[in-house]
């Protein structure tokens, strides 16, 4: 344990003395990471739909039979062409690379393949290198760029869905509390639990607001446990930029996108990529932003 430790230690000493290697490894790797989130960005909602329906069939009609549902999860069944339904092999799998290689196309029918996947890897992948750059090759850094992945999962899933799986949220709150008490967070375990606490209940109270003052529905729970997921790790002193940040841009890309697409505003857009933009620029620039807007006001 005390050789992989010190070898761990001398692997970081040299990436923090070659930073650009370091964010070539991270890009790479991240490209990688991209890939498998392309997987759990499609499957985790239809693992979650089979779950609930097995659940509702269990309890509901127990005396029924239904058919066996087929394996279905991260790993099974093995990835096919959607319109040829070959499987695909490691070649037609490596990130970014494939797709440019067969020119956007499938192999074997020709068929085009989606530009989100490997545009999904891209962005996973450049992401990952503005946290490495930021950060360095730390603890911290690798915590952020956990951080960084899965809320690339839960931005394109809220999209797709308006759903972000307690399965995601869940684990990153825990995992955002656990780094604050073995101290590899900026912030000590009491700020991360007011942290979190703070980030659900001023969602949940405005949410409730809302729905007594319309009768409405403003937003989701799994938006209540985003931020409280930044409040754990950033402490609740970044909550107000975050909100703030969140609600512009929500704002602005929202309408803008209702306004494309010829719906009005009573049309749900999700929320949660919002937050989780907000939070990863206050994650990696939340205190310059802070700094600068006081320094405006000569605070």
């Amino acid at each position: 344990m005390q050789s992989f430790g010190q070898s761990f230690e001398l692997l970081c000493a040299f990436f923090q003395a070659s930073p650009f290697w370091y964010a070539v490894l991270v890009f790479i790797f991240s490209l990688c990471v991209g890939s498998f989130l392309n997987v759990v960005i499609y499957r985790l909602p239809k693992m979650m739909e089979q779950s609930w329906q097995e659940e509702y069939q269990e309890y509901f009609e127990p005396e029924k039979e239904h058919p066996k549902q087929p394996v279905f999860n991260l790993a099974m069944p093995r990835s096919r062409c959607p319109v040829c339904q070959h499987q695909l092999s490691a070649l037609d799998n490596i990130p970014l690379l494939s797709w440019l290689i067969l020119k956007g196309r499938c192999r074997y029918c020709q068929a085009a393949i989606p530009k989100r996947y490997p545009l999904v890897e891209l962005f996973t992948a450049l992401v990952s290198v503005a946290v490495a750059t930021q950060t360095g090759a730390t603890g911290l850094g690798l915590l952020y760029l956990v951080v960084t992945w899965m809320l690339v999962a839960l931005i394109f899933i809220d999209i797709d869905k308006m759903l972000l799986p307690d399965q995601l949220t869940l684990p990153l709150l825990w995992l955002a509390l656990v780094a604050a008490a073995a101290g590899i967070s900026t912030v000590d375990a009491t700020t991360a639990i007011t942290g979190a606490a703070f980030g659900y209940l001023s969602l949940w109270s405005v949410y409730w607001l809302f729905k007594l003052l319309t009768g409405k529905e403003g937003m989701g729970f799994g938006d209540f446990k985003l931020l409280a997921v930044f409040g754990a790790l950033l402490g609740w002193q970044q909550l107000p930029l975050i909100i703030l940040l969140s609600s512009l841009v929500g704002a602005v890309i929202g309408t803008l996108l209702l306004t494309m697409q010829g719906k009005d505003k009573n049309n749900a857009i999700p929320f949660g990529p919002y937050i989780a933009a907000a939070g990863f620029i206050a994650m990696l620039w939340g205190e310059q932003i802070t700094a600068a807007y006081l320094a405006t006001l000569g605070l």
